[in-house]
């Protein structure tokens, strides 16, 4: 049979890079990045070539199932989908008569292809839609909509154009996005300067032209230095200041005492090379680009070290420049319709969300909430009963803290549902399970890629399901059509597409060639009126071959804030009870004999979905401990050596005992001396998993008390506040 072919977009992480799925005989035959998209030069990530694997492994779900014995007992009765279907709706919709619609909820892992159940939310008359989003960048999206009233996607990283480019909490060459990769590689051959800050030297560091290694939870001790040096030494741009900038002689009273030598005391960094990093930041502007950040869910401050990070860039005129952050654009920004919307087919509930974003903490976005405050309100019925809870590709037993308490919380449910594609935690503790599909055996709706060239893509199945599962337009649409929501229940793929296109212009056919239907011809770069391309135009090699085009406007730029500026002090913030700019407060050191427990990511699995797929499994079978080399020498612990971990707090927190686990040691020079880190996803415990069981450390079982430790000016949860002991196992 001759090989085929199809365009398609994957789900081995949250980037979904675009791809290329070769077919042979009716299998997986090689994967690549779709040759369309420039920046992916035709590559895909480890986990991305790890698809194949994804669906052949014969250990994920296969078919729906009803539990029959007790939650996270593992005994299950095989359903037909028409029972899975009319059992979840039955129990659904008890609820509802009960409690009421509110009392339903669902949360999942954010994306371009969540609209349908979304939708499907409201249909029910629910406002309790969550994502994953308060443990990962929660604090991100909060500080930028308190500067700009924009959020975090309202940039692009222009990477490829960029000079200077920092990372701190954002790890490019290991949570690999494809194409930012690419564009970074890019612009290092053409001269750009890569500075990271980590508690740790990680492979980003190992391309970079400056490492600094900081004290853990002092980022913004060193980020309000770097704002002082900015403005003491007068190395802002002051044109953007100027015309965009509200707030600066409070931001300059503010940082007065917080001098690099004042943070070197903090941060372990010495003093005269923060001010040689600082001269380097600005002879670069404005094509600078300090990453706020993807995973910022770390310490109790997290929200004001992305704050400033946002600020820093303001300073060095980086907003709107070519090679900083430029503002992409949306379908209605160039005159064109956007996709019709299926959550337009229901109104906008009316009742208060259950974790009280928008009401009880006004200060935070509505849209994705904030799931444990969702999971407390399980727990308390407070303000109302939440009874029935859509886990939607999500476990946020692998994902949260105190796993132990989360499950407890859940025995509060009538009914816990999880759509998935792989076992997972969640899904072993639920009562029902409705197996998806994996990526490369579903087709998705059609989505919109808001960027400095808008475009569509769509995401088209490689080859039919192997087993008995469905798509996500499947199992919204079965449900949907039971609880009496039939304008949500599509007969097929193609009926779907043809909805989202009314009034487009487009037909799913002009799909067909490139996975992709581009609505400009050049990326397009809204003028500021300040000249900030000129550093570009100046060093012209380091522009790259797409220069885009110049959309000059013909009113002024203005920002989503009352003054239409970036506003320093905040509104929301004050009004709230929350100070725009916080004195800085110095972390906890850790206890004698203890560690700060830190995790992070890595190159071949995808937090804890991945681990037990047979190909990345080959790869990293388990995760390893990093421990200071002076600490390890201290405690008698050699590199390789297993170490028991034990968890600090567990009596305090009304448990009995101390929790330990067992994990190879890494003894390096290139960690902090008060911290050990971890690569998150390890430590399953689920039998069904032959190869991921019992391997490693879960870094989320030591997190006793971890749902009540969060960053109340941002939302999210605090996971590196935690402490723990390490010892030789005898």
């Amino acid at each position: 049979m001759a090989q085929d072919f199809v365009y398609s977009i994957c789900g081995m992480c949250t980037v979904r890079c675009p791809i290329q799925v070769f077919t042979k005989n009716g299998q997986i035959d090689f994967i690549k990045g779709n040759p369309y998209v420039p920046s992916m030069k035709g590559a895909v990530c480890p986990r991305g070539a790890a698809g194949k694997a994804l669906v052949n492994d014969d250990e994920r779900p296969q078919t729906p199932l009803i539990r029959t014995g007790e939650r996270g007992e593992g005994k299950w009765r095989k359903v037909s989908w028409d029972e899975a279907f009319d059992y979840t709706a039955q129990k659904l919709n008890s609820i509802r008569e009960k409690y009421g619609n509110k009392a339903i909820a669902l949360s999942d892992r954010g994306g371009p292809f969540i609209e349908l159940h979304r939708a499907f939310l409201r249909g029910i008359g629910t406002p309790n839609y969550c994502n994953h989003d308060a443990s990962c960048a929660r604090n991100v999206q909060h500080a930028a909509l308190s500067l700009t009233g924009m959020g975090r996607k309202a940039v692009k990283h222009d990477l490829k154009n960029a000079r200077h480019v920092v990372l701190q909490t954002r790890n490019i060459f290991e949570a690999i996005n494809v194409q930012e990769v690419n564009d970074l590689t890019d612009a290092l051959e053409n001269g750009c300067k890569l500075t990271v800050i980590d508690i740790r030297a990680n492979i980003s560091a190992t391309k970079a032209s400056r490492y600094m290694q900081i004290r853990p939870g002092t980022d913004y001790a060193l980020n309000l230095s770097v704002i002082h040096e900015i403005i003491s030494k007068k190395l802002y741009n002051k044109n953007f200041v100027d015309k965009y900038i509200e707030g600066f002689s409070e931001l300059k009273a503010f940082v007065e005492n917080y001098t690099p030598k004042w943070a070197e005391s903090e941060t372990g960094i010495i003093a005269s090379h923060i001010s040689d990093f600082v001269e380097e930041l600005a002879s670069a502007q404005p094509s600078v680009i300090w990453h706020p950040g993807w995973m910022t869910a770390r310490y109790k401050d997290s929200f004001y070290m992305s704050r400033t990070i946002y600020i820093i860039n303001a300073l060095l005129g980086s907003y709107g420049a070519k090679g900083g952050l430029p503002f992409v654009s949306k379908p209605a920004d160039i005159g064109r319709k956007g996709l019709k919307e299926f959550m337009n087919l229901y109104p906008k509930p009316k009742e208060k969300r259950a974790d009280g974003v928008g009401w009880k903490y006004p200060q935070f976005e509505e849209g994705p909430g904030l799931a444990h405050l969702l999971f407390k309100a399980m727990e308390t019925d407070d303000p109302y009963p939440v009874k029935g809870y859509i886990a939607y590709r999500h476990d946020p037993l692998m994902g949260f803290p105190d796993p132990d308490r989360l499950r407890k919380i859940w025995d509060n449910l009538d009914l816990l549902v999880s759509v998935t594609f792989s076992w997972s935690d969640t899904a072993w503790y639920s009562d029902v399970v409705l197996p998806l599909s994996p990526y490369l055996e579903r087709d998705s709706i059609i989505a919109t890629n808001t960027s400095l060239k808008p475009h569509f893509f769509v995401r088209k199945r490689a080859l039919s399901p192997r087993y008995d599962t469905k798509a996500d337009w499947e199992i919204v649409g079965g449900l949907a059509k039971r609880m009496e929501l039939p304008e949500l229940s599509f007969d097929s793929i193609e009926d779907l597409w043809n909805f989202q296109l009314q009034g487009t212009g487009i037909k799913i056919e002009d799909f067909a060639k490139t996975g992709m239907v581009q609505l400009v011809d050049k990326p397009i770069y809204k003028d500021l009126g300040l000249n900030n391309l000129s550093s570009l135009e100046s060093n012209p090699e380091s522009i790259s071959d797409s220069h885009g085009s110049v959309n000059t406007e013909p009113n002024p730029f203005k920002f989503k804030t009352d003054s239409g500026k970036i506003e320093i002090i905040s509104n929301k913030l004050e009004k709230s009870g929350i100070q725009s700019l916080k004195p800085y407060t110095s972390p906890k050191t850790p206890p004698n004999g203890q560690f700060r427990l830190t995790f992070g990511r890595c190159a071949i699995h995808t937090q804890g979905h991945t681990v037990n797929n047979p190909m990345l499994f080959e790869q990293m079978p388990e995760n390893i401990l990093w421990i200071n080399s002076n600490s390890a020498e201290k405690l008698n612990i050699n590199d390789g050596d297993y170490v028991k971990v034990t968890r600090s707090g567990a009596l305090e927190a009304g448990m009995e005992g101390n929790y330990s686990e067992l994990i190879k040691a890494k003894v390096t020079d290139v960690i902090h001396p008060e911290a050990v880190f971890v690569i998150h996803g390890f430590g399953h415990k689920i039998p069904i998993e032959s190869r991921a069981f019992g391997k490693g450390l879960a870094d989320n079982q030591f997190m006793v008390g971890g749902l009540d430790i969060w960053d109340q000016a941002g939302g999210a949860i605090a996971y590196q506040e935690h402490f723990v002991s390490v010892e030789k196992n005898s």
